[in-house]
């Protein structure tokens, strides 16, 4: 009944913004207020895999224990003790399969905060199963390119009627961090993420290539990938935020990191948006777990917009559903705002706007691929706020 009041209330609201008019862009929202910024941390890559997140944990060991008990107290509510004990199993076995080095950084922040392995791999999981996000890439009147995301995490994870907040995100928000990947003692690249997360989900390479994942829904989505790693032993596979750090560390060209976001065979389907350094290298990379669809900046499916794409969770060449169309608003805040205006602030004002910006961002982030800038900032979307 809760479910269905809520979509009541999703098709009223959405339904005023098919009257553009009442729509608001924000054009006040940049430059954010630096006390919100993401804090700054490195992670070595030249120490050994269990050694290298253990000087973040000791600071942000308490906000991470507090998010891990509360999602399991959660799934425990939801689903039962016995299943959860089932699943919990399941973990065990899979924090052994995962490849290196990653299954010796989940053993390094398991000892690091004293929590079972399993419970630390769910930690892992979990974002490539419930994360909501809308990606940007906007492209200037001289070619530059500019990528911005909204990440949006923790739908129907627990909602606080007196706060009006969901309990998950308002968890997360505070192990939002800026990571620097040091290879050799320097800056490989950059990311944004949860501390005790060891993929990567928003990123930058400077004079290569920005990045960020969006979830995409699919009937064979994570799970039936999942059920194939445990039972099958298909280790094939890979494991979608594993694979964007490889991405990350290891492609030297936008074309390069293209081609190994579109090829490589994935547990489960989702969005790649991917930002380059010339004109037109902007791309959203469409992956089922085999197949794959790749539309760029100025490709006829974007139509009149080809200075910007815009991908939130749904097909871009279909229609987004009516209780979760954020797509719309942000394509017509950027219409509004105008290729010559497109700019780091363009984009922050747009994900600043409601719906785009709702109750479930935890952050919003803003590359520059040449200066190899990546920022974030924890959000927060005052009432009257859109649920998701």
């Amino acid at each position: 009944m809760k479910l269905l009041i809520i979509l009541v209330c999703a098709a009223s609201t959405h339904a005023l913004f098919d009257t553009k008019e009442l729509f608001v862009c924000e054009t006040n929202a940049f430059p954010p207020n630096q006390s919100d910024a993401a804090p700054v941390y490195t992670v070595d890559l030249d120490l050994p895999p269990q050694e290298r997140w253990t000087k973040l944990l000791a600071e942000k060991k308490e906000p991470m224990l507090a998010l891990i008990g509360h999602v399991k107290n959660l799934t425990i509510s939801l689903l039962g003790m016995k299943v959860f004990n089932i699943i919990n199993n399941n973990l065990e076995k899979i924090s052994t399969t995962l490849p290196y080095p990653y299954n010796e950084e989940v053993i390094g922040i398991a000892k690091a905060v004293d929590l079972p392995v399993s419970e630390i791999t769910l930690y892992n999981i979990f974002y490539e199963i419930f994360t909501l996000c809308t990606s940007i890439i906007v492209q200037d009147t001289s070619g530059n390119i500019y990528h911005g995301r909204n990440l949006d995490f923790g739908l129907f994870m627990g909602w606080d009627p007196k706060e009006h907040t969901w309990e998950v995100a308002e968890l997360l928000k505070h192990l939002v961090v800026q990571l620097e990947w040091q290879k050799e003692k320097a800056i490989a690249y950059k990311s944004i993420s949860f501390v005790g997360y060891i993929g990567v989900i928003t990123g930058v390479k400077k004079d290569h290539f920005t990045f960020s994942l969006d979830e995409r829904f699919s009937l064979n989505g994570g799970f039936i990938g999942l059920l194939e790693w445990i039972l099958f032993k298909d280790y094939k596979q890979k494991w979608v935020s594993f694979l964007t750090r490889e991405v990350m560390e290891e492609a030297k060209t936008y074309e390069e990191a293209k081609l190994m976001l579109s090829k490589t065979r994935l547990l489960a389907p989702v969005y790649f948006i991917l930002g380059g350094t010339k004109p037109g290298e902007g791309s959203i990379i469409t992956r089922w777990r085999d197949n794959y669809r790749v539309d760029s900046l100025g490709d006829d499916v974007f139509g009149l917009d080809s200075w910007f794409i815009v991908e939130t969770n749904y097909d871009h060449w279909a229609s987004p559903p009516f209780y979760d169309d954020r797509r719309t608003p942000a394509t017509y805040c950027l219409r509004k705002g105008e290729q010559k205006n497109a700019s780091a602030k363009l984009l922050y004002n747009v994900l600043s706007s409601k719906p785009v910006l709702n109750k479930l961002t935890t952050y919003t982030s803003i590359m520059d691929v040449k200066q190899g800038y990546i920022g974030a900032w924890i959000r927060t979307c005052d009432d009257p706020c859109w649920p998701w």
